[in-house]
C-alpha cells in the first residue's frame, strides 16, 4: 500500500488477459468498480475513487484491455463484446456483487454484463455520459482526436496540453502538467504517445462496434438494478434527446446534468461528478440498513 492508501490490484480474464488497477478502501466494504471510457486509463477518475472509500466503499479502478497497464489483445479484439466480457469477469471475481461506475465504453461494457455476459451480478450500474444511441458527429470527433496523433505522438506534454485545450476549450488548460504522464507513455524514441492500443480502432475489430446501438437498447431495457445516467451538459456525445430516450428505455433510471461539462464528466467536474455519485450510492447504502 502507498501512502494514499492505494493498492495495486489485478484480474485476469477469461481469455487470459491480465487487468490492472487500483483499489482504495477496505475490501470488507461494498465494491464499487470504476471502468474509464476508450482511450483513457484509470487514473481519468480524478478524486472519485478516493472521496468513495471515504464514504465507506472498497473502490476499484481498472485499466481495460488495450489500455494503460493492462495487456494488449494479441489478436486486436476490441470489440465491445470482449469488454462486456472482461467487466463481468472482474464483477463476478469479487465476494459481493459490486456497483459499477462506467464512461463511456465502461458504460456501455456495464450494460453487458446486466443484458448478456452476468445478469444479476451487479449491484447498481451509473453511466457516465454514454447511453445505447450516441450522436454520430460527437462519436466522430472523439474518435478523429484520439487517432489524430496516435501514431506519431507528441514531442513533450506542453504539446498534449495544447492538444487537449483545442479539443476541449470548456476546460482551463492545466500549468502543472504531472497528471498527464500516468495517461501517456513515454515510448523509446522520446516521443509520448496515448496509453493505448491504436489497434483499438480496427475496422472489424474495435470499439467501432459500439456505434451499434440494438444491442445496448436490448440490454438497457432489461436493467431493473438501480441505474444512474450522469450526462455532460456541454456533451456533444449524449445529447438531450438520447437522454431522453435512454429515459424511457429505463423508466426507473435517476438522471443528472452536470453543468459546465463534457463528455469527459469525470475530469471537467470532478467536483460535481463525484457528490452526485456519492449521492446516489449513500441511497443505496441507506436501503441496505
Amino acid at each position: 500500500m502507498d501512502p494514499t492508501g492505494v493498492v495495486s490490484i489485478s484480474f485476469t480474464t477469461r481469455d487470459g488477459m491480465t487487468l490492472r488497477g487500483d483499489a482504495w478502501g477496505s475490501p470488507d466494504d461494498a465494491p464499487v468498480v470504476l471502468v474509464h471510457g476508450g482511450g483513457q486509463t484509470r487514473h481519468s477518475w480524478g478524486g472519485t475513487a478516493e472521496a468513495l472509500a471515504a464514504h465507506g466503499w472498497y473502490a476499484i479502478a481498472i485499466d481495460q484491455r488495450g489500455h494503460g497497464e493492462s495487456d494488449r489483445s494479441p489478436g486486436a479484439e476490441y470489440d465491445a463484446g470482449h469488454f462486456g466480457a472482461d467487466l463481468a469477469d472482474v464483477v463476478t471475481s469479487l465476494d459481493r456483487s459490486p456497483v459499477v461506475v462506467g464512461a463511456s465504453l465502461g458504460g456501455l461494457a456495464g450494460l453487458l454484463v446486466d443484458g448478456e455476459y452476468a445478469p444479476g451480478a451487479m449491484a447498481a450500474l451509473v453511466l457516465v455520459d454514454i447511453t445505447p444511441r450516441q450522436e454520430a458527429a460527437g462519436v466522430d470527433r472523439i474518435v478523429g482526436f484520439m487517432l489524430d496523433r496516435a501514431e506519431e505522438g507528441f514531442t513533450d506534454l506542453d504539446e498534449v496540453a495544447d492538444a487537449i485545450a483545442a479539443y476541449q476549450p470548456h476546460r482551463e488548460r492545466p500549468t502543472n502538467l504531472d497528471g498527464l504522464r500516468k495517461n501517456l507513455r513515454h515510448d523509446e524514441d522520446g516521443r509520448w504517445r496515448w496509453h493505448w492500443d491504436p489497434r483499438l480502432f480496427n475496422e472489424e475489430s474495435g470499439l467501432r462496434s459500439a456505434r451499434v446501438a440494438a444491442r445496448f437498447e436490448t440490454a438497457a431495457r432489461g436493467l431493473t438494478i438501480p441505474t444512474l445516467l450522469v450526462r455532460g451538459k456541454l456533451s456533444d456525445l449524449v445529447s438531450e434527446e438520447t437522454a431522453r430516450e435512454f429515459l424511457a428505455l429505463v423508466p426507473h433510471a435517476r438522471f443528472v446534468d452536470v453543468s459546465d461539462a463534457g463528455h469527459m464528466v469525470a475530469g471537467d467536474r470532478n467536483d460535481r461528478f463525484t457528490e452526485s455519485v456519492v449521492s446516489f450510492l449513500g441511497e443505496l447504502q441507506h436501503l441496505g440498513e
